[in-house]
C-alpha cells in the first residue's frame, strides 16, 4: 500500500488567497517545557486556508454546513485529471475528452500544483466547465488552487457545483501525482454549522 499526503501544511508563512493576511494561521504556544511541565498550542486560521472542504453554506445562507457531508462520499475511489497544459479557467471542452463518468470524484491537477504560493492567474473551473461536470453528476470534485472560481462576483462554479449536490474541495497539491485512478480519504474536522473546514486528504495506492 503506498500513501500519498496531498494536503498543505499548515504554518504561519503558508501561501493563502490572495495573499491576504488575516487569512494566514496564527499560532500561539500557551505553554511551554520546562516552565509549563507540558507542550501546548492554540491556533487561529480561517476555515478556507489550505486544503479543505468546501461546505454549500459558504455561498448559500439556506445551504447545508460542513458537519452534513456524508462521510461515504469523501472516503471513496477517485480519479485524478491532468489539466497542466491548461491556462486561464477549465472549461467543457477541456473535460470533454476525459470520459468522465456519472458517481466519480474528480481531482483536477493544474499548473497549481506546482508553486505554493499564490498566484493571481490561478487555474480554475469556469462557469461552462462547472456546468459539464453537473451534467455529468460527479459525486465530488477537487482542485490544487486556493479557490475553484476565480473574478465570479456570483459564484457561478460554486453554485452549479453545490445545486447538483457535488462536493467541492480546494488546495489539494498533486505535483507528484499522476493521472490514474485512487482511494481518497478526505476527513473535514467535524464543526457545527459552519461553511468549510480544513482536511488532511490522502490518495493511496495498492489498498490491501
Amino acid at each position: 500500500m503506498i500513501i500519498y499526503d496531498i494536503s498543505m501544511t499548515i504554518e504561519p508563512k503558508m501561501g493563502v488567497y490572495k495573499n491576504k493576511e488575516e487569512k494566514r494561521p496564527v499560532i500561539k504556544y500557551e505553554r511551554k517545557i520546562p516552565k509549563d511541565s507540558i507542550n501546548e498550542s492554540s491556533m487561529y486560521m480561517n476555515l478556507h486556508t489550505g486544503t479543505h472542504v468546501d461546505a454549500p453554506y459558504h455561498v448559500d445562507n439556506m445551504g447545508s454546513t460542513i458537519d452534513d457531508i456524508d462521510l461515504n462520499n469523501l472516503i471513496t475511489k477517485c480519479r485524478v485529471l491532468d489539466l497542466t497544459k491548461v491556462i486561464g479557467g477549465i472549461t467543457k471542452e477541456d473535460l470533454m475528452d476525459k470520459n468522465i463518468k456519472s458517481g466519480e470524484f474528480l481531482l483536477l491537477k493544474t499548473k497549481n500544483s506546482f508553486t505554493e504560493e499564490f498566484e493571481p492567474g490561478f487555474v480554475y473551473v469556469e462557469k461552462s466547465g462547472a456546468e459539464y461536470l453537473a451534467e455529468k453528476s460527479i459525486v465530488g470534485v477537487a482542485i490544487d488552487s486556493f479557490g475553484i472560481e476565480r473574478a465570479q462576483p456570483d459564484h457561478e462554479t460554486h453554485k452549479i457545483l453545490f445545486n447538483k449536490g457535488i462536493i467541492i474541495i480546494e488546495g489539494v497539491r498533486l505535483k507528484k501525482i499522476t493521472e490514474e485512478e485512487y482511494f481518497m480519504c478526505a476527513l473535514p474536522l467535524k464543526i457545527k454549522g459552519v461553511d468549510g473546514s480544513p482536511a488532511r486528504i490522502v490518495l493511496i495506492k495498492d489498498l490491501i
